[in-house]
């Protein structure tokens, strides 16, 4: 036969237990071990918070259901024409097709002026890319000479003064990193 022993709660706390463990459990032995193998097996504290509950998330939805009624509303009332003017501007640059134009880009079309306004506008876009993608590279380069430079910095402690950081590096490779620097200087 198993031993019982007792515990001592304050009133209201053993009338609250009571009501929880007879709700859930057959005895209330089975409601405290069940509740102390969850804190135990999860490996939570009973004082942690546990996150969003069912109450907060339902607030979470309301508040986002609201801002979307404020999005619509605002649609309504001012209209899509902001919208549609930036989808306008996005293609204005675009060529145009005309009725009966052929699906091809290079069919018969060497004097439209639009064709190559557009053309031109790509053109330029595609050297603005690569001077972007060799910009990048050129960083990249050196960022990484700049690195391995501070990594060639060393602290002396020194005992009568002041410490003092010193470059170990040898001299002809200082002088061929300054030309390669005063070169790219525009």
């Amino acid at each position: 036969m198993n031993s019982f022993n007792s515990i001592r709660f304050k009133s209201e706390t053993a009338k609250h237990f009571r009501k929880f463990s007879r709700r859930f459990f057959k005895t209330h032995t089975e409601a405290l071990q069940t509740m102390l193998d969850f804190f135990f097996y999860n490996e939570i504290s009973p004082k942690e918070s546990l996150g969003p509950n069912g109450r907060t998330i339902t607030n979470l939805i309301k508040k986002r259901f609201n801002a979307m009624a404020a999005m619509l509303k605002s649609m309504e009332k001012y209209g899509i024409l902001p919208t549609k003017t930036m989808i306008e501007l996005l293609f204005e640059h675009s060529p145009q097709k005309k009725r009966g134009q052929a699906p091809l880009l290079m069919d018969g079309q060497e004097n439209d002026p639009e064709r190559d306004r557009f053309f031109k506008k790509v053109e330029q876009a595609l050297v603005m890319e690569k001077e972007n993608t060799n910009l990048k590279r050129d960083l990249r380069q050196n960022r990484a000479e700049f690195i391995a430079l501070l990594n060639k910095v060393q602290l002396v402690k020194s005992s009568f003064g002041k410490s003092r950081l010193e470059l170990d590096m040898a001299l002809e490779d200082f002088e061929r990193l300054k030309i390669k620097i005063e070169k790219e200087l525009p």
